[in-house]
């Protein structure tokens, strides 16, 4: 004997009707839940980066000393001396700035006791020929180098394996590091000397929390739940009531 002897087909359709919509229900709110708790949670962690932002700058020796632990100095402001690795500077491709396309420029800043990559800033693109470098003036001997503790440079997709030369789509700073034979932080510095003469642009986004794609993803997603069941009780319960009052 099959579990429907004796009931009603339009009933078994009315218990699918309500076990679908208090499904897409259930799950539409709890996405709703996860992106508010997004929200909150990046609201924390730009909160802590405001807060290293405020904080002493970091110099060069507190830098290295740090190699095993770096998260905790991520996003303070960095004042380094050392000299550029002028000959192992990498132009990372297919970088926009102002909706432009270029490169952002990465040099290591090394000194006696560490070196690490800086994102020293963008340069447009020979439209003419992509791979012709634009000259870039880098001062030899000790400098100074103020910036913001950042992670290594963003990652973009490769179709095809990582280049070598001086042009790269991508940079991994260990990877790198075991290339030219320098140990370098697992860290990068972005650039933000207005004074540095050499023709790079340093307009760099501000890091910003986002939360207000994931409050309004939320209230999307709770709607979208409210509307269900709204749904189901007009087509399920009102509107069956309705009619049949009207015969």
């Amino acid at each position: 004997m099959g579990l429907s002897a004796g009931v009603p087909a339009w009933r078994h359709g009315r218990v699918i009707v309500l076990l679908a919509a208090l499904a897409c229900a259930a799950l539409t709110a709890r996405l709703g839940c996860w992106q508010w708790d997004r929200a909150a949670q990046k609201e924390a962690l730009q909160a802590s980066f405001d807060a290293r932002a405020g904080q002493t700058a970091v110099g060069a020796e507190e830098l290295a000393a740090a190699r095993h632990d770096v998260a905790g100095l991520l996003y303070r402001k960095a004042q380094l001396r050392g000299r550029w690795l002028a000959e192992r500077t990498i132009y990372l491709d297919n970088r926009q700035m102002h909706a432009r396309p270029g490169f952002i420029v990465v040099t290591p800043l090394q000194w006696s006791g560490g070196a690490v990559l800086v994102q020293r800033g963008w340069v447009a693109r020979d439209n003419d020929e992509r791979t012709r470098l634009p000259p870039l003036a880098t001062p030899p001997g000790e400098v100074e180098v103020t910036g913001r503790i950042v992670p290594p440079p963003a990652r973009l997709y490769e179709f095809a394996v990582a280049a070598s030369g001086t042009i790269r789509q991508n940079l991994d700073a260990g990877t790198y590091g075991r290339e030219i034979g320098v140990a370098l932080l697992p860290v990068s510095v972005l650039q933000d000397d207005a004074s540095a003469a050499d023709g790079l642009l340093r307009d760099w986004p501000v890091p910003a929390a986002g939360t207000g794609m994931h409050y309004g993803y939320a209230v999307q997603w709770w709607a979208l739940s409210a509307l269900t069941m709204a749904l189901y009780v007009w087509h399920q319960i009102l509107r069956p009531r309705l009619r049949s009052k009207a015969r």
